[in-house]
């Protein structure tokens, strides 16, 4: 028995244990991850401005398809680790995946002045697009370590926290950048910063940070019997060693809606944030993106309706007020069938009527949060086991639909002065809204499904079929 194991009467488990602090943790590691992925669009701004005459701070004269390339670099890397990051998350731990993730992504974040000035855009994209490679393993890594972390009445709010870093982080970044941009630092000192709070997490998450309870040397007994007791725990290297149910999952129906709905929000979610603020700009006569206080809003109001709709999830878990599978497709529905609606409403918007576009941008990208409790947090209901795979497979699906979605708007807006091609774009993204959640509604579950669970070995099933009966001798 360790000595430095605190033991404590079952059921006396502290209001704030060791899980909170892991999700902390994930919280802050989601924030810089978040802050790195958006600072290249904050600093580009900067880095094309050919009139700044800041002395020893280079600019560069690249044309807007060459800063469309360097904007979507990163993008291209992160789908392709997603899938291959679930793997490894479950064979080597989360906490090993996110620290060499974000390890490499802050190291090559501090460079990218460097890298920018000897290789132009080319070393640029190079650079970016191995930042995306590392930080693909970010989301599915996050999951497996949640599954393993937080009881079954608590995985709304701790996933939720976890995962609210990634607007607290944009948010961070849209507020700060002007700052650091208009220092004696300029434009450098976005990845300067960036990167070096990347390597003091990552500091941080190797002393403090663990893949599981059983990790987690001074984690009290009554804690870990709380957390392994709610979500069945697997011996952890049993856990390691199981095969992936790779065709019980591709035939699986919950995994399919899953899969759906995934990539029906990142079609809704990644036409809002690249392409509203062109449609504002061009249509409304607003250029939202000039004012950070703007920008930075709708973000802010997500940051904190997620917190308050986890705190309403576990209130509800707690007291057992509806099944976990309503509620999931209840803020699933709240996440995307209200945004589905100020959606339609912001086509008839009138130029000039600035506060009442910005209201529902703020309502259409705030209320979105409401999807953590919904099919975000859904992996990990379908398989603790296996929910970091999970999220890999559909993250890389819903990435690859968020890259094609701006593109299909190119497709649609010839004129970018049209109202009428814009609410093309913005009925087809409320469409699929529409289509993913009502799937989700349909045939989404929050059942533990049986693929889990590892089938028993050929020998365990002789000795089942050997066993006698207790039925009357």
């Amino acid at each position: 028995m360790a000595k430095n194991r605190r033991y404590e009467p079952s059921g006396s488990v502290r209001l704030l244990g060791v899980r909170h602090l892991q999700c902390f943790l994930l919280f802050l590691g989601t924030s810089v991850a978040f802050a790195m992925r958006v600072n290249l669009s904050m600093a580009i701004v900067a880095m094309l401005d050919t009139t700044s005459t800041t002395p020893g701070i280079p600019v560069y004269n690249w044309s807007e398809k060459t800063k469309s390339v360097v904007l979507s670099s990163f993008f291209w890397g992160y789908v392709g680790t997603q899938v291959p990051g679930g793997y490894l998350a479950r064979k080597f731990g989360g906490k090993a995946m996110l620290l060499y993730g974000v390890l490499i992504s802050s190291v090559l974040t501090i460079l990218t002045p460097v890298t920018a000035k000897i290789g132009n855009w080319q070393l640029l994209c190079a650079s970016r697009l191995l930042q995306g490679l590392s930080q693909g393993v970010f989301f599915p890594s996050v999951h497996t370590i949640i599954s393993q972390w937080a009881p079954l009445e608590e995985r709304g709010l701790l996933g939720t926290f976890s995962y609210v870093g990634s607007q607290f982080g944009t948010v961070v970044m849209l507020a700060t950048s002007g700052i650091m941009i208009s220092s004696s630092y300029g434009w450098p000192s976005i990845f300067y910063i960036s990167g070096f709070v990347g390597l003091l997490w990552v500091v941080v998450w190797v002393k403090w940070g663990a893949s599981t309870p059983s990790d987690f040397k001074t984690i009290s007994a009554s804690e870990k019997h709380l957390i392994e007791s709610s979500i069945g725990h697997t011996n952890d290297e049993t856990a390691q060693n199981m095969k992936i149910p790779w065709k019980r999952i591709f035939t699986s129906v919950p995994f399919w809606v899953l899969f759906c709905v995934h990539c029906a929000h990142n079609w809704g979610f990644w036409t809002l944030l690249i392409e509203i603020p062109s449609y504002l700009k061009h249509v409304l006569n607003m250029n939202i993106k000039s004012n950070a206080l703007l920008s930075a809003l709708p973000y802010t109001v997500m940051l904190i309706l997620g917190i308050v709709f986890a705190i309403i999830s576990t209130v509800l878990s707690k007291r057992k007020c509806i099944p976990l599978t309503l509620s999931r497709k209840i803020f699933n529905t709240i996440g995307h069938w209200v945004p589905m609606v100020t959606l339609i409403c912001l086509c008839y918007v009138e130029p000039g009527q600035t506060t009442l576009a910005i209201l529902l941008l703020t309502i259409t990208v705030g209320i979105n949060s409401a999807v953590t409790l919904g099919f975000q947090i859904n992996h990990i209901d379908l398989s603790p086991n296996f929910a970091g795979v999970l999220m890999g497979i559909t993250n890389c699906a819903a990435n690859i639909t968020g890259i094609i979605a701006p593109l299909a708007v190119g497709f649609i807006v010839t004129d970018v002065t049209s109202a009428e091609q814009w609410n093309q774009v913005f009925f087809i993204a409320a469409g699929i809204y529409f289509v993913g959640n009502l799937l989700f509604i349909s045939f989404g579950t929050a059942n533990v499904q049986p693929w889990n669970d590892p089938l028993p070995k050929p020998q365990e099933l002789s000795l089942i079929e050997q066993k006698p009966s207790n039925i009357n001798g």
